[in-house]
């Protein structure tokens, strides 16, 4: 299994519980396509963007570190994750470890 981390910047408006909501959704995208989260945590939160994103000039940055059997589901990962309209942004790497 290959490590991966993912960035995702979350819109601030929302409420602690659609956070969680939205957490939560994070995590089931990665383990319905065969993956296994081995850490989650809001990174910093509401972080001044340098730029507006979809109208937002703040963002929740939110950490995953997960790993994933096949590679080639990354790509699925971030369509799903675009579909999300309370994802301002999502950066997916791999950890080389």
């Amino acid at each position: 299994m290959r490590k991966y981390e993912a960035m995702f910047i979350i819109k601030p408006e929302l409420s602690p519980e659609e956070k969680k909501g939205l957490f939560d959704q994070i995590s089931d995208v990665i383990v319905k396509n065969k993956g296994n989260v081995s850490q989650a945590g809001i990174w910093s939160e509401k972080k001044k963007l340098y730029f507006s994103i979809k109208k937002c000039q703040e963002g929740v940055y939110y950490l995953v570190n997960f790993s994933l059997t096949d590679p080639a589901l990354i790509s699925e990962l971030k369509r799903l994750y675009e579909l999300n309209e309370n994802i301002l942004r999502v950066l997916i790497t791999r950890q080389d470890k």
